[in-house]
């Protein structure tokens, strides 16, 4: 395993491990899993974190569970709008932007995050699955479907426009199965990949946690950038200590100056 130290780097600081840039070089297909860290450095707290002001009295997985909402659906309602006004001031950052520029570089490229902010997408990603639904999203309590808009009649929540039952955010809680067909789609990703990224993720919340052990399992060359050690760290191939929206951006910046100084070949050779 290679272990660098990027923490605090300028941008011309603590280069990218050359080995790295090889495998980097020749992968056909990169999967990359995203957990909280990054989101935390657009300001958006991690969601045990989201305990200020009006609601530090309340601890967060008492509130996201189909149970709370049953009891209380004013009071879930209202949190979750509290937070989705973090979201939406919140602005994609270095990471978030590198990302978005690495899936144009590689034939298969998917991103896999346990985000609900949809703050990739807002960077440029096209090729994200979130295993854990969107916050900014909004579907029927009872029926599961999305609703894009409804009659404000002062109802909080607001009623389903459809069947009339209560509308909540279109994010996994607890006790709640994992989205079948977004697992399925970052299971295959992580087993078929040359490389996997686990990025800003403690690598303690299964099954997310399973991932890059998958990839791993299937060969794949593993790297993770967290600023502290996880469980993970051991297993990584590379492990590089600091801020995604440090790293990546170098990691970027020096791949593609690794691809623009490789040889032009032309097919046939001379003569052809």
């Amino acid at each position: 395993m290679t272990t660098i130290s990027q923490a605090g780097a300028k941008e011309d600081g603590a280069p990218v491990p050359s080995q790295l840039l090889q495998r980097l070089a020749a992968a056909k297909s990169v999967t990359v899993l995203t957990g909280a860290g990054v989101s935390a450095e657009s300001g958006v707290p991690t969601f045990r974190e989201a305990r200020t002001g009006l609601w530090a009295k309340f601890n967060p997985e008492e509130l996201a569970t189909p149970q709370a909402f049953r009891r209380n659906p004013r009071l879930v309602w209202e949190w979750y709008q509290w937070r989705r006004k973090l979201v939406a001031e919140a602005k994609p950052n270095a990471a978030h932007l590198a990302l978005a520029e690495m899936e144009g570089l590689f034939p298969r490229f998917q991103l896999i995050t346990q985000n609900v902010d949809g703050l990739h997408q807002r960077a440029g990603s096209r090729r994200v699955i979130e295993l854990h639904g969107n916050i900014m999203r909004t579907k029927c309590f009872e029926e599961g479907t999305i609703v894009s808009t409804w009659k404000d009649t002062g109802d909080v929540p607001p009623k389903c426009p459809a069947c009339g039952g209560w509308l909540r955010p279109d994010v996994v809680w607890f006790e709640e199965a994992m989205p079948e067909a977004e697992m399925q789609q970052a299971a295959t990703a992580s087993a078929t990949c040359d490389l996997f990224f686990s990025i800003g993720t403690s690598a303690v919340v299964y099954p997310a946690a399973g991932l890059p052990v998958e990839a791993l399992r299937s060969g794949a060359a593993l790297v993770e950038i967290n600023p502290r050690p996880t469980p993970l760290t051991a297993q990584a191939h590379f492990a590089l200590a600091g801020a995604a929206g440090v790293v990546l951006p170098r990691l970027l910046k020096a791949l593609q100056a690794a691809r623009r100084s490789r040889p032009v070949t032309t097919a046939g050779g001379p003569g052809a």
